[in-house]
């Protein structure tokens, strides 16, 4: 029933890639979840343990891969600050309504997104209109938000702290004054501050948490700039091979003789915008029940209790520019194959669905990028490229997962006392 719900405001609920070897979760992968032999693998939720992690050190050292913070850090890393920053980041109790946390979006055991949902739900079920993009190595972003409205963290984490249909505060000094009133979040923002919480020191707190949040030394790394040849195998090699030469790849996802970001820090079109707008609404719905079960319900009723599905423009909605017209971000792509599914919209819930889209051109319009055009790639060439992606998870995923599982969760719900209930 929890899949219907979610698909009657308008939420699609996606597979996340398969990632055994780095899964913590407690939650439940899905693969397979459209088989009536599906068995679930989801885990009680007081098997969510974790061991604190020295994020200190995690932004201060040098990551295999990756430049150094230098000209890209926001914030000189502090670790009463950090920790602030970390408590925030999983409290509940910083929505309207004290249900949801940057961290019910930006899920630590889904590569810092979330795998399940193409679009996140919010406040009371609100849809949003765009993916949730990971977080891991976000501080490398020059632009943040898929439209590029934002340059720095501190400033970015206001915008869903008010807005409506994400955690709906209805003011800044409601979040300041509610952090303020709380004796132990005052106690640590005077420690680590020297006053109370306010609207910067609370964007600096949120953005040095993620600062933090840095994962490279992939086998890619070890591989090309740390000179072990053996790390990756002739399939991934091949896969590389593709990624810079027919395949085009970074063209747009830039790779340096020092380090590799993949990405341009550039928006383009590439068609997906334009389909996703175009696209004509169908006369049914197919809804998962459960596993195996699937009925079909009229767009009709789906409508009359949904959203209506909000028209996206991409960067034009910020500069009003014609030509910005469905041009979208460059993501960077480390840690790439834990952080389904794909695209502004999360259109893909593959990557072999956007090696697809990529080697036939994209979607023809009159705005698209000159850069996108058809591949012609082989199938061994793209399930080559495929596993070169594969190559792109931090070795330290696994670390900061752990540590996010330590963090405490701001939660105001009270477990019930059932000697209270009058049983007659």
């Amino acid at each position: 029933m929890r899949t219907l719900a979610l698909l009657l405001v308008g939420v699609t609920v996606a597979l996340a890639e398969p990632t055994s070897d780095i899964r913590l979760a407690p939650g439940d992968s899905r693969q397979g979840y459209e088989s009536a032999d599906y068995v679930t693998d989801s885990l009680s939720i007081p098997a969510r343990q974790g061991i604190s992690a020295d994020l200190l050190a995690n932004a201060q050292s040098s990551h295999l891969g990756l430049p150094t913070l230098g000209s890209y850090e926001q914030e000189p890393p502090d670790t009463a600050v950090i920790e602030i920053g970390r408590k925030l980041f999983f409290d509940r109790r910083l929505s309207g309504n004290k249900t949801i946390s940057c961290a019910m979006c930006h899920i630590p055991e889904q590569g810092f997104t979330s795998n399940e949902l193409k679009r996140p739900i919010g406040f009371e079920g609100r849809g949003l209109k765009r993916n949730a993009p990971t977080l891991l190595n976000v501080v490398f972003n020059r632009r943040l938000f898929w439209d590029a409205r934002e340059s720095t963290l501190a400033q970015q984490v206001w915008s869903p702290l008010l807005a409506a249909n994400e955690m709906n505060n209805p003011s800044v000094g409601s979040v300041v004054e509610q952090l303020q009133k709380d004796t132990q979040y005052d106690k640590m923002f005077e420690q680590a501050f020297g006053e109370s919480a306010n609207m910067l020191n609370i964007g600096q707190a949120l953005a040095q948490y993620q600062q933090s949040l840095l994962a490279a030394d992939s086998r890619f790394d070890r591989w090309y700039f740390g000179g072990n040849r053996t790390a990756l195998n002739q399939h991934e090699q091949k896969g590389f091979e593709v990624f810079t030469g027919k395949g085009s790849c970074s063209s747009c996802h830039h790779i340096s003789d020092q380090h590799a970001l993949f990405t341009d820090h550039q928006l383009h079109n590439t068609g997906v915008g334009v389909e996703d707008s175009m696209r004509q609404t169908p006369d049914t719905i197919e809804v998962q029940l459960a596993p195996g079960v699937l009925v079909a319900v009229d767009q009709k009723l789906v409508s009359a209790v949904g959203e209506v599905k909000e028209n996206d423009l991409g960067r034009y909605e910020i500069t009003l520019e014609p030509k910005d017209r469905w041009k979208y971000r460059t993501p960077g792509l480390r840690n790439v194959a834990l952080t389904a599914p794909y695209m502004h919209n999360g259109e893909f819930l593959s990557l072999d669905e956007v090696i697809q889209f990529y080697n036939k051109g994209g979607v023809s319009n009159k705005l698209l990028s000159p850069l996108i055009r058809p591949l012609d790639l082989t199938i061994e060439e793209q399930t080559a490229l495929r596993a070169f992606l594969g190559s792109l998870t931090g070795s330290n995923v696994k670390d900061l997962v752990s540590d996010a599982f330590a963090a405490p969760v701001g939660d105001v719900t009270q477990q019930p006392n059932f000697d209270d209930f009058d049983w007659r």
